[in-house]
């Protein structure tokens, strides 16, 4: 077996870039292709939501068969740089595709082009994103080295989407600006933007990738499990606390993305103002810092000085979020217009998210364990990546809301004229589909939040102490056999 060397520095910064540029791609695309579709473009919000729907399923369910035909593959370059490169470069072509679609298209033709742009993105996507976090064991030793580079990865992965999240909107805007005709309205401002946005972040994510593939090395053949869908779902039901935590999942990222998808329209026509857009900004930029540093801060501190166990910290993290909500709720219903007020929800939902994402995983591992006792099994490989599938899914459920709410309380107008376009936007929207829109935003999530609370506090039982005691009986069965 060949020798592998230890990890170098250019080794992991081309990898952490590689992570930097696959979020910010998949960021555009999760957070703004419905808004552009449907908001910009003049789609039927349910078409979208539809499409976008199906899209997301069929991509968790597409992950297995990618893994499948990676785990085949032999060339002299390995088998997983071909599929990050091809991945990569395909990827980038059909997210700029997708942020051009032709002005001229009615409602319907936007609904076919956005179909079949996006299923092909969600492909090209996987495509992608399956070959680069299978490839860790190919050029790492286990053990500290692969839990370092790892956590590096999830770092990086966290600035990019944050970068996207925050700036997206103000630069969409300053580069419309520079580019589309001088008497252009918002909505085709935001249409030029957009197109040039997605194109700056496709040339930068396929530098990045070409970057990881030239300083990243696979130095040994690796046997590379790719658990179908049947046996995810057969781990599942022979686990019931991975089940537990599954749902819990689902139930959570549901809730945040409801929120995430629907903000931008809270800001644009219900906060309102000429710079909503500015405010839409900071609002990102403050709620994203907080999510990263609840993650790499607060966690551990209260995982490691105020001693709390995650059971504990998960708890008090949903209770935290609730009422972020609430006060949410209560400054949108009394017609508060400042940014300032609503960055303290902001602050709370979003620091506990990030907590959350950390609590999750240990949750989910906890069960691998769990079900090595109880069926005499790892299923670690499968129960991670059910773990991209449920966050895909609950993505999915989340856009279908989304659009819901959008077709019925019709929050868009593209037929006002240009005077009403450069100006504030709220001014056209009534008073019953702003309050919809508070509602479904806040209502949902805090009642998926109490759903996912109430179900985890009945069935799952994985406590530190009951931790301990598995560990030390799978540590005597092993010493014993």
């Amino acid at each position: 077996m060949e020798e592998k060397m230890k990890l170098n520095g250019s080794a992991k910064l081309g990898y952490g870039l590689g992570a930097v540029g696959k979020d910010m791609v998949y960021m555009l695309s999760a957070s703004y292709v419905f808004y552009y579709f449907q908001d910009i473009m003049g789609a039927s919000a349910i078409v979208i939501g539809i499409i976008s729907m199906v899209a997301r399923i069929f991509d968790a369910f597409n992950d297995p068969i990618m893994g499948a035909i990676v785990a085949k593959t032999k060339t002299r370059w390995g088998k997983f740089r071909p599929w990050l490169l091809i991945g990569t470069i395909t990827n980038a072509v059909i997210l700029v595709a997708m942020f051009m679609a032709p002005p001229t298209l009615d409602a319907n033709g936007i609904g076919v082009y956005a179909a079949v742009t996006y299923i092909l993105w969600g492909v090209t996507y996987t495509m992608m994103d399956i070959p680069y976090w299978s490839m860790i064991p190919a050029f790492t030793e286990g053990g500290k080295e692969r839990e370092g580079l790892t956590t590096l990865a999830r770092s990086c992965a966290g600035v990019g989407s944050a970068l996207v999240s925050i700036f997206t909107v103000k630069i969409v805007y300053a580069l419309g600006t520079k580019f589309a005709a001088a008497n252009a309205g918002a909505y085709e401002i935001e249409r030029i933007g957009f197109k040039y946005v997605a194109i700056g972040v496709a040339v930068l994510f396929i530098v990045f990738i070409v970057i990881t593939c030239m300083t990243v090395k696979e130095k040994s053949s690796v046997d590379m499990e790719s658990p179908s869908v049947g046996e995810m779902f057969k781990s599942l039901i022979s686990n019931d606390q991975a089940m537990t935590v599954v749902i819990t999942i689902v139930l959570i990222n549901t809730a945040l993305y409801v929120t995430s998808n629907l903000v931008i329209y809270f800001f644009k026509y219900d906060l309102g103002g000429v710079a909503w857009n500015s405010n839409y900004t900071i609002f990102n930029m403050v709620g994203g810092g907080v999510q990263i540093l609840s993650m790499m801060v607060l966690y551990p501190v209260l995982r490691n000085v105020l001693k709390l166990n995650n059971i504990k910290i998960f708890t008090y993290g949903i209770v935290a979020s609730v009422i972020g909500y609430i006060i949410l709720l209560v400054l949108a219903t009394f017609g508060i217009n400042a940014l300032p007020p609503f960055l303290v929800p902001g602050v709370i939902i979003m620091a506990v998210a990030g907590v959350n994402n950390v609590v999750i995983t240990v949750f989910l591992a906890n069960t691998v364990d769990y079900g090595e006792l109880k069926n005499g099994h790892r299923d670690e490989s499968v129960i991670f990546s059910m773990q991209t599938f449920v966050v895909k899914a609950a993505s999915g459920i989340a856009i279908m809301v989304t659009s819901v709410a959008l077709q019925v309380f019709k929050l868009s107008d593209k037929a006002a004229s240009e005077a009403e376009q450069a100006m504030d936007l709220s001014l056209n929207v009534p008073a019953a589909s702003k309050m919809g829109i508070r509602f479904v935003m806040t209502l949902i999530p805090i009642a998926c939040l109490l759903f996912a609370f109430f179900w985890f506090k009945k069935k799952y039982i994985l406590t530190d102490e009951k931790i301990d005691d598995i560990t030390k009986e799978l540590e005597s069965k092993k010493a014993n056999a």
